[in-house]
């Protein structure tokens, strides 16, 4: 299932940089703004340290990870609402993305310019939120039009019940506020605006405060990352510290030189690993195995499919002639060791259509086409 994160920002804040280094690949970072003119997509795979434990138990001939992809989009500047800069181009960038992980500039620096000539968190959040607050305060505009006459006049129960989820909406994004700051929406209208309205500001959000390297060990004293952690917090949403200079490097070393790094910083696990796995979350995702000599694989899944729906991840016929799923879960293979173990302590399952599929779940599936 092709799902994308888009990273934006305003320009020099280190998006081609982070981008960079979550692919591992060479886009441009010029230090001027809309140096990335393109929306860059980039492949990264999902860590996950089950994956890598199958793999030890099975010797399998080729382990496969879940990946995910992420767009590095041109830098944002104020009017971008109104078309000003790369304005246009950036909103249609976005809007094609399930997900967004802003960065948010948390270093100085005097050999790297600022749009705004200094380093303000707040400001910067804001000037993204009012032009994208912006942007859909149109579209809100436009359907409010149809519907409030449907509503009033016709006294049509869709459009009622649409009106009663754009009003609060649109108070909230005439103030430059993003839709998902409104509180007084339940579940229901939340994901019914998300299906229905495509908002900007109502796609699900994280935070990457890019900060200096020298503040990444000390992150706490780190002043310009707690005002972008405050915000976070305020809005329901994540909030990741990262060095995108750090993470570059790490991204160009070979995998025990990657270890030996990341533990001289006091970890096992790099900044991106977090934002990669957090963005993965973000999106309702989850992850179920298959397992074998010839390949051990994580395969992506939304979080309430059922095992038919998964098998058709795999493949369409699986699910077209799906018969039953043979399911254990990791943690069992963990505790046991073996597959063979595993079957004879009595943890294996059969299950059917109605079933719907945990994280971690290891499967089998049987099918007749």
């Amino acid at each position: 299932m092709p799902l994308k994160a888009g990273i934006v920002g305003l320009p020099n804040v280190g998006k081609s940089t982070l981008f960079n280094a979550i692919t591992n690949s060479h886009v441009e970072a010029a230090n001027y703004p809309f140096a990335t003119i393109k929306p860059n997509t980039g492949v990264v795979i999902v860590p996950d340290e089950r994956l890598d434990e199958l793999t030890e138990i099975w010797h399998p001939a080729r382990t496969i990870n879940a990946t995910f992809e992420f767009y590095d989009i041109a830098g944002l500047v104020k009017g971008a609402s109104k078309g000003e800069g790369l304005g246009n181009q950036f909103l249609a960038a976005i809007r094609e993305c399930d997900a967004i992980c802003e960065v948010v500039r948390c270093f100085e620096s005097s050999e790297i310019i600022h749009v705004d000539s200094t380093v303000d968190p707040k400001r910067d959040i804001e000037t993204i939120d009012l032009e994208l607050a912006m942007a859909d305060l149109e579209t809100v505009n436009k359907i409010m039009g149809r519907q409030s006459i449907k509503a009033r006049v016709a006294k049509d129960k869709v459009a009622a019940y649409e009106m009663a989820i754009l009003e609060p909406i649109a108070k909230a994004l005439e103030q430059g506020l993003p839709a998902r700051s409104v509180k007084s929406l339940n579940e229901e209208q939340v994901e019914y605006a998300r299906k229905n309205f495509f908002l900007l500001t109502l796609k699900p959000i994280i935070y990457v405060a890019n900060v200096a390297p020298e503040d990444y060990s000390d992150i706490e004293h780190c002043v310009h990352y707690e005002a972008v952690k405050d915000i976070a917090e305020a809005q329901g949403a994540q909030c990741i510290p990262v060095s995108c200079q750090i993470e570059y490097e790490i991204s160009e070393l070979g995998k025990e030189d990657r270890k030996a790094f990341l533990e001289e910083l006091g970890t096992t696990e790099s900044g991106l690993d977090k934002l990669v796995k957090a963005a993965y979350r973000l999106l309702n995702l989850s992850t179920f195995f298959t397992c074998g000599t010839d390949e051990c694989r994580a395969w992506t899944f939304h979080n309430g499919m059922t095992a038919p729906e998964c098998a058709g991840v795999i493949h369409t016929d699986f699910q077209k002639g799906f018969i039953k799923a043979e399911v254990y879960d990791f943690d069992a293979l963990h505790a046991y060791k073996s597959e063979a173990a595993v079957k004879e302590a009595g943890k294996l399952r059969q299950e059917g259509k109605e079933y719907r599929m945990k994280d971690g779940d290891i499967v089998f599936f049987r099918f007749n086409v």
